[in-house]
């Protein structure tokens, strides 16, 4: 098989206009598919740099094959089998900014650079005051953007054309209005001054959005049979879901420069996207960090396995329509209609969806993802939801490392939360797991031991788990 790489295949470049700060598989299966879709079917005429987030990561790899990568898609689209696999060609080159600082920067002096999109995770719009303007990066997602922002306010001479529109997708609520907060932060804690406040407020757009796309990721087990559709050596080859919805709140004219509805494509530009996001975050993402952990631990290694056994995909059924769509306050039946899909979703048997991938930073997703539904459901009925604390055990219990079976728990998150996690399980005590992981700020930004019963029920789980396993303490709060 032939290298994918330029040289080898015939494929258009396009006008670099998109910052793209992230390089995982869902970006490119969501946002650089969607810049594909508008090239050609909107004359978009666009294509992508992508920036490493962090010091580690894969640019290298997207550099060896001059940005290119297969994108399988897969479902069932209006009554139809899809299974397409597509070369996707819109990512001209990507870079590190810990390596090449001023690579980095030169990208803000480029005149046709006009949008920039992120997903640096639940944890990646996050104000570090440690960050410095001197810094070769700035050690934060915001504080990079900040820098990248001054200079092209620097270099353009504050010109009221040359704002940039940012659309953040990671998945928290009002991401835009969170990013702009951060940005602002650092204007102020580096004192850049009245106008460059001034035109980042008024020339750059920071909106609000929410994307909606299962992917998988490289699809390990399907790869050679894929390779021999393409003929094509390719490491970056990435799965996703046919189903796609990407809301952004944003007035019409960001919907001007950014055509998707001219190439038909799922994308929503709406006055407010709490609606859209509440329902998607609470019925999709929420059951994802519960069926996660405990269907791991369980045994099971995809999200559709753990639908389909009959104990762990009741508990799921549970903390879908018991526990966490009582909290919502929308209709009824849209919300069933909405969460029935969503086990469809599951269930697709085209997809499989590692719940490993879904344990990447477990405690922010299940921060943002399941305690407001949790402390709702609390106000609601005055007593704790069962499975969302099973939940909670499961990542706790996820996080003590080791192996299931022969395979090594491979936990990736902040290193302070593994080391606090780790250290509490020294102790010996589920008793003071559950009460120092409530207790961690660095993980709630509250303490959660406030809620009532709520300590004594994780700890309770979390010695059941440990005396019973998993599958036991499911059968013990599934009603």
């Amino acid at each position: 098989m032939r290298q994918l790489n330029r040289k080898n295949v015939s494929v258009q470049s396009y006008p670099e206009r998109i910052i793209q700060f992230g390089e995982g598989n869902f970006l490119r299966a969501f946002v650089d598919w969607i810049v594909f879709n508008m090239n050609r079917q909107a004359a978009f005429n666009s294509s992508v740099v992508v920036v490493q987030p962090i010091e580690n990561g894969m640019v290298d790899m997207l550099n060896s094959q001059d940005g290119l990568y297969h994108l399988n898609l897969q479902g069932v689209e209006h009554g139809k089998v899809v299974d397409s696999v597509e070369l996707i060609d819109v990512i001209s080159r990507g870079l590190n900014p810990y390596k090449d600082f001023p690579e980095y920067l030169k990208l803000a002096e480029n005149p046709e650079i006009r949008f920039v999109v992120s997903n640096t995770t639940e944890a990646g719009i996050t104000f570090d005051p440690s960050c410095s303007l001197s810094d070769k990066p700035a050690a934060s997602y915001p504080g990079k953007l900040t820098q990248l922002l001054y200079h092209r306010f620097n270099i353009f001479q504050g010109s009221a054309d040359k704002g940039l529109i940012i659309f953040p997708c990671e998945l928290i609520f009002h991401n835009g209005v969170e990013l702009k907060a951060c940005i602002e932060q650092y204007i102020e804690l580096w004192q850049l001054g009245d106008d460059f406040k001034f035109w980042f407020e008024n020339s750059c757009g920071v909106y609000s959005t929410l994307v909606d796309r299962i992917v998988p990721g490289y699809p390990k087990d399907d790869i050679q049979e894929i390779l021999n559709r393409i003929q094509f050596e390719d490491k970056l080859v990435v799965k996703g879901e046919i189903f796609h919805l990407w809301v952004i709140e944003a007035p019409k004219s960001v919907a001007k420069e950014f055509p998707a509805d001219k190439a038909g494509l799922n994308v929503l530009f709406v006055d407010s996207e709490k609606p859209y996001h509440e329902r998607k975050v609470t019925l999709l993402n929420g059951p994802h960090m519960v069926l996660a952990p405990v269907g791991y631990l369980s045994g099971f290694d995809t999200v559709k396995e753990c639908v389909e056994d009959s104990v762990v995909g009741s508990l799921v059924r549970q903390v879908i329509f018991d526990e966490l769509m009582p909290t919502l306050n929308l209709p009824t039946d849209e919300l069933i209609a909405f969460a029935n899909a969503v086990l469809e979703r599951f269930q697709n048997p085209y997809v499989k969806h590692f719940v490993t991938s879904i344990m990447l930073n477990a405690f922010p997703k299940f921060k943002t993802r399941n305690i407001p539904g949790l402390k709702i459901y609390v106000d609601k009925n005055g007593n704790l939801p069962d499975g969302l604390v099973l939940g909670l055990a499961a990542i706790c219990t996820y996080y003590k490392g080791g192996k299931r079976n022969q395979d090594i728990i491979d936990i990736k998150d902040d290193t302070e939360i593994v080391m606090l996690l780790q250290s509490l399980w020294a102790t010996g005590s589920v008793q003071k797991v559950a009460e120092g992981v409530l207790a961690a700020d660095i993980i709630w930004g509250e303490d959660l031991n406030q809620i009532a019963g709520l300590t004594s029920k994780l700890a309770a789980l979390l010695l059941l788990i440990q005396r019973e396993g998993m599958l036991q303490a499911v059968k013990y709060v599934s009603k």
